[in-house]
């Protein structure tokens, strides 16, 4: 059985082709019954177009987004590749439905860069379903199938900040159950969570596990560059002086977002489900998307 996606999605697109054109056939059939029994064959045609057959055909681009939407869901435990169906909503915990992606234990999962994070945990889905032999090549798949380019890594990244909020809101009609936690408009520091998984905690371990780390790994980044700084001279300098101005921008946003988390901690906001997205997603709207 091969473990390429591209193969994957033309065994999909085969089996919804042959549903597509299985109920275009029968309704057609049923047409031309009916047709014949009232006698109206001058009146209407027996033909369905396509456009009103009310089954979807395959749609690469949208069969991707899903598939890394699935990754998402697994990552945050929503679903397991070991059960059928949703895992977990909300209520009691079931640890032994997931032992081929094992969820985040924090409900947190940090988008800072390509290597780790979010970005390292789809990659760490896709080499686990689909092997770690057709990992390149998965990749390079899922880059071209979304219109990218380049390093397949980076572009999962690049989409997974700047373009899978919006496209998991879409699906969800805005009433998003991923969401993406920001510092502000310059993304010194990104991240998700899984709405169903919230707990009064999850502000301060957002702020003493990950946004306090990340910007002191930002300061130190920052004096390195001043370090460098001293010692080149000419067009290396003036690059240098670039680097250091956008590592001061990125640390003040931090400063703010470190701040705004450190307010919301001592309100210990609760989150109650059957309250609905809207409403709770207003509670931690100062440090969301």
């Amino acid at each position: 059985m091969s473990r390429l996606i591209s193969d994957k999605f033309k065994d999909w697109q085969k089996l919804c082709d042959e549903r597509f054109s299985k109920l275009k056939s029968n309704e057609e059939k049923l047409n031309r019954f009916f047709i014949a029994l009232y006698g109206i064959g001058d009146e209407i045609s027996a033909e369905v177009n396509d456009n009103d057959v009310t089954v979807r055909r395959a749609d690469l681009q949208r069969e991707i987004k899903s598939l890394i939407s699935f990754a998402v869901g697994c990552i945050f435990g929503r679903y397991s590749v070991d059960r059928d169906g949703l895992c977990y909503a909300g209520g009691a915990w079931d640890g032994s439905a997931y032992s081929t992606i094992i969820p985040c234990p924090d409900n947190i999962m940090t988008l800072n860069d390509s290597k780790s994070g979010l970005t390292a945990a789809v990659t760490d889905f896709i080499e686990k379903v689909y092997g770690s032999d057709t990992l390149d090549a998965n990749l390079e798949f899922i880059t071209e199938a979304l219109g990218g380019s380049g390093d397949a890594q980076t572009f999962l990244y690049n989409y997974l900040k700047r373009c899978f909020f919006a496209d998991h809101s879409k699906t969800y009609k805005n009433r998003p159950i991923y969401w993406q936690i920001t510092s502000g408009r310059k993304n010194a520091f990104t991240a998700y969570m899984y709405l169903h998984r919230y707990n009064s905690s999850f502000i301060n371990v957002l702020l003493e596990k990950y946004a306090q780390p990340h910007y002191e790994k930002l300061s130190k980044s920052l004096d390195d560059l001043r370090k460098a700084h001293k010692l080149t001279t000419g067009a290396e300098k003036a690059a240098l002086r670039r680097d250091i101005s956008r590592l001061q921008t990125l640390l003040l946003e931090m400063d703010g977002f470190i701040h705004r988390l450190d307010l919301l901690s001592k309100q210990n906001i609760t989150i109650d489900l059957d309250d609905g997205v809207k409403a709770n997603y207003e509670k931690l709207r100062e440090i969301l998307v």
